[in-house]
């Protein structure tokens, strides 16, 4: 669930658990995160989660390491395991985000996660235009194309907006801006899913016509090496 895209693809369901140990870590995450499990509650005890889950108490184990490096909850001598408070929560892994994106983020959290994102991605693009190469440029103009040919197909619409961030992160040159990819998903996520219809499809119309000519204008600033449009263009597309 860590590669990018990986996010995007909750948009058509939730992807499969390929092992017993994600399917524990799937589970229990999106529970803490949607409020089933609330902060400062205690998640029951090993025997009850192997039973419920059908899992040895390895693989119940290794789960749990997982989701406390993920910040979501606290092994404790004597006290047990804990669910922890957001602010404790690695907001910037892909997972931890896919299941927010599945909860219903909240307007104050969109807001924050809104100024986080757009002062790495103005700042990326900015780069970008000083910094790209030919490859770049040419990978930008591709999934440019694509975006609008997938204009009725959410999922891959969505991944070739998302590859034009994450491109336009490459071309910057600043591995915090390339390891960032997982905001840059999380936001085109919450942007298409705004213009998606309830069973989840696209518009009559499409989903390219939103945006179109400020990411064009983006992709043509970049390629020309206009750091100033760039952001310019950049902060436009993702407000």
């Amino acid at each position: 669930m860590s590669e990018p895209g990986s996010l995007i693809r909750t948009l058509s369901g939730r992807p499969a658990a390929r092992n017993f140990h994600s399917y524990v870590i799937n589970e229990v995450g999106r529970a803490i995160v949607s409020g089933d499990m609330p902060v400062g509650s205690g998640l029951p005890g090993d025997a009850e989660m192997m039973d419920r889950f059908g899992v040895s108490r390895t693989v119940l184990r290794e789960a749990l390491k997982t989701l406390e490096a993920k910040g979501l909850v606290e092994a404790r001598a004597k006290v047990g395991t804990r669910v922890l408070p957001q602010s404790r929560w690695n907001l910037f892994d892909r997972q931890v985000l896919a299941w927010k994106l599945e909860s219903g983020p909240s307007p104050a959290f969109l807001a924050s996660f809104q100024i986080i994102r757009e002062s790495l991605e103005v700042q990326a693009a900015r780069l970008a235009a000083q910094h790209r190469e030919a490859e770049h440029v040419r990978l930008l103009n591709y999934w440019l194309n694509q975006r609008a040919v997938m204009a009725h197909q959410p999922e891959p619409f969505a991944m070739a907006e998302f590859e034009i961030h994450r491109v336009v992160a490459e071309a910057s040159g600043n591995p915090f801006l390339r390891a960032a990819s997982a905001v840059m998903e999380f936001g085109v996520a919450v942007s298409v899913l705004a213009h998606l219809g309830d069973d989840l499809t696209a518009p009559p119309g499409g989903l390219s016509k939103a945006h179109a000519a400020g990411y064009e204008a983006l992709v043509r600033a970049v390629e020309r090496g206009d750091a100033d449009t760039a952001a310019t263009q950049m902060a436009s597309v993702i407000r």
